[in-house]
Order: structure tokens, then C-alpha cells, then sequence
């Protein structure tokens, strides 16, 4: 290849370069070992480019769903590798497709003779290394690795056709900001990609994943006020609540009980996301306890009807518009808005059936609900 014939792939390089390069500096400031290498410009052009055309070929007629880590044989454990490396381009790509479409199966890049090649395979990556994956045809994500094998990965930048979204930074530092939304860009402390396990995180990624759009209520805990924005009766209260995540998120487990805990919390976080597929709200408390699903949102008594939001997403130039509620989607989303004006210390997570995530909140610097449109960072 003399050059990437995808537009965007030139564009996005020098933006996703200088992320890494930063983040690599201050990795290597905190005493951070073990840490992958950041690629040249010229490596991410190639393999973005190679990524994109490949997302739009088929196979036997299936859709290629590919992850690409710029990274070295001797960076992971038990490497999968090719007796002879293969050229990365579409054609190659799309053929390997079948093989590594799994989730956590990653196809290794790196350079050969001064030309990428991909080596093999692995399982294992290292903390800040540059993942391409292809999330659907012509839809790809720029993310790296935490360092945690169940923590999700953070999202840089998000590629749709010839549109380029980069994930703003700095979003977690603005006032009111969630730690929902702090969590998922993956900032919330220097440790933040090593050390947390945020349940929120994985709740969206799994209420998301069902595909048949969900809204979970977080309400504080030891209190009932948000029965007074309920339709009574419930038609499904949980009593005792349960407290399955509860307990696990309260566990502190050795090294040798640690992937079977993580199992379990990957168990009950399913279990959870899939009540959010009944109709209706789900509500768990901030502990992690769930109370009721399949629960109606009304009006609390006295309350006005909400007539505007702030809605912002967590993408470099964007700002905050004042929208109508109706403009953000249809009956889960107006109900949640309406939730969350009248139990202001309540957050909503709405899930649509078309992909995209909204998480509701007060804002006290603004006074009113805050629409967090963050699917950007959930692919």
C-alpha cells in the first residue's frame, strides 16, 4: 500500500497518535511497566484504512467482525502465531474474519522488515495498546486496554463513514459530570484503567448488547422516595431486593479467587441488564440492590411537566444544546426525564433498540435534567 485510500484514516491519524504519545508519558511518569508501544502515524493510517474496506467486504456472506492490537508476540501470553505473517489489507483481513470474531481475541499487528504485517493472534494485551476494532460496516473504534482483563476498554475515537468523532478527555472534568460518564472515558484517577471495576459500566454495555433497549433506574438507597413517581401497583416489585451484585461488589478477593469473582459479576450483571428488556424501568439502588422491574414512571403529584434538557455528548467540539425531551427519543426516554426532574438524586440509563445510550441526570449548576449521550464510548 502507498497510502491509506480511505480519507479519514489520514485525518484521524495524527489525532490518534498524539493521544497515545501522551498518555504513554504519563503511564511511564507513574512508573507503569509493561506497556505497549505507540505506533507511527504512518502504522495507524495503514491500519485504520485496512480496517474500514475490510468492514465492508463479505464472507460467505457474514459480516467481518475484526480487532486489531498494535502489539508484539512477546507482549502477551501464549501468542497464536503465523509461520508467515500475513500482508494487512482488506482481502487477508476478511479471510481471518471467521477465526477471531469472538469477543477478547485480538489479530496482532506490528512491524516487519519495515512494513505491517499481522502476525497472529492473542488473547492477552497490554495496558495502552492501540485496538482497532470493527464494529459494523463501515462503523470502526480507535480504544485501548485498561489493564484489567474484566474492566472495559476506553474509547478514543469513533469512525462512521467520513465522519470522525474523538472522545473528549476533559468531559469528566466539567461540573455535574457523572461517574457513570467519568468511568466510561476511563480518567476518573491516574490508577482509574488498572484499578476500577466500575458495575455501571458494564450494566450499559450489557443493557446495550440485548439489542431490545431498557431503562435502568439508580436510586439511593435506605430511602422510597421514588415510589412517589411510580404507577402502583408495581407489576414487579423483588422483595427481598436482590442483592447478588451487592454482595459481590462488597467482596474483596485474593488473586486466586479473582477471574471466578469476576465471572460471578459478569453472571449478575447480565441477569440484571436482562430485566431491563421487560417493558417497563428497572430500579436498583446505589448499592447495587434491585428493587422492582417492569415498574411505570409517572408524574410525581405536584410536579410541573419538564419542557427542556441540556443534552451534551462526550465528543471533541461539541457543546451543550437545549433540547425538547421529545427530541430525544420516544416513551423510555420522556418517562426518564421526567424521573429524574422530579428525583433529582436519582440517575436514569436508557438504552434504545437502535444502539444509542443516554444517561439522565440533575445538574445542579444548570438546573435541569442533563442528557449524557455516551454510545460513543459503549461500542
Amino acid at each position: 500500500m502507498t497510502g491509506p485510500s480511505y480519507p479519514a484514516a489520514r485525518d484521524v491519524a495524527p489525532k490518534v497518535h498524539d493521544h497515545f504519545s501522551r498518555h504513554l508519558a504519563e503511564a511511564l511518569a507513574r512508573g507503569e511497566g509493561l506497556l505497549a508501544a505507540v505506533p507511527d502515524m504512518r502504522s495507524i493510517e495503514t491500519m485504520v484504512d485496512a480496517a474500514f474496506w475490510a468492514s465492508l467486504r463479505r464472507e460467505e456472506s457474514y459480516i467481518p467482525r475484526i480487532s486489531l492490537a498494535y502489539m508484539t508476540p512477546d507482549q502477551t501470553e501464549y501468542p497464536f502465531i503465523f509461520e508467515h505473517p500475513l500482508p494487512i489489507d482488506a482481502a487477508s483481513l476478511v479471510k481471518l474474519a471467521p477465526a477471531v470474531e469472538r469477543p477478547g481475541i485480538h489479530l496482532g499487528v506490528s512491524g516487519a522488515n519495515g512494513e505491517l504485517v499481522v502476525w497472529g493472534a492473542a488473547h492477552a494485551i497490554p495496558p495502552l495498546c492501540l485496538v482497532i476494532e470493527v464494529a459494523a460496516p463501515g462503523l470502526l473504534v480507535v480504544k485501548h486496554h485498561r489493564g484489567e482483563e474484566a474492566a472495559k476498554f476506553v474509547n478514543v475515537a469513533v469512525l462512521e463513514g467520513d465522519q470522525i468523532k474523538m472522545v473528549d478527555q476533559q468531559a469528566s472534568t466539567l461540573p455535574d459530570c457523572p461517574s457513570l460518564l467519568a468511568s466510561l472515558l476511563g480518567f476518573e484517577s491516574p490508577g482509574a484503567w488498572v484499578n476500577s471495576l466500575n458495575l455501571l459500566v458494564q450494566l450499559a454495555v450489557s443493557m446495550r448488547a440485548h439489542g431490545r433497549g431498557g431503562s435502568l433506574l439508580v436510586v439511593p438507597a435506605a430511602t422510597q422516595a421514588w415510589l412517589n413517581s411510580m404507577v402502583q401497583p408495581i407489576s414487579y416489585t423483588v422483595s427481598p431486593a436482590f442483592a447478588q451484585l451487592a454482595e459481590l461488589a462488597r467482596d474483596k478477593p485474593d488473586a486466586s479467587r479473582r477471574r471466578f469473582w469476576q465471572d460471578a459479576i459478569g453472571r449478575a450483571v447480565d441477569s440484571i441488564a436482562g430485566l431491563t428488556a421487560v417493558d417497563g424501568a428497572t430500579v436498583m439502588t446505589t448499592q447495587y440492590e434491585v428493587l422492582a422491574f417492569g415498574a411505570k414512571i409517572a408524574r410525581r403529584k405536584g410536579s410541573p411537566q419538564v419542557e427542556q434538557v441540556t443534552m451534551t455528548e462526550p465528543i471533541q467540539g461539541g457543546s451543550a444544546t437545549l433540547v425538547l425531551p421529545t427530541q430525544l427519543g420516544g416513551t423510555r426516554h420522556l418517562s426518564a426525564v421526567q424521573f429524574v426532574h422530579d428525583q433529582r438524586d436519582a440517575v436514569a440509563l436508557i438504552a434504545s433498540q437502535d444502539g444509542r445510550f443516554t444517561v439522565f441526570a440533575w445538574s445542579e449548576c444548570e438546573e435541569m435534567v442533563h442528557a449524557h449521550r455516551v454510545e460513543a464510548l459503549l461500542l
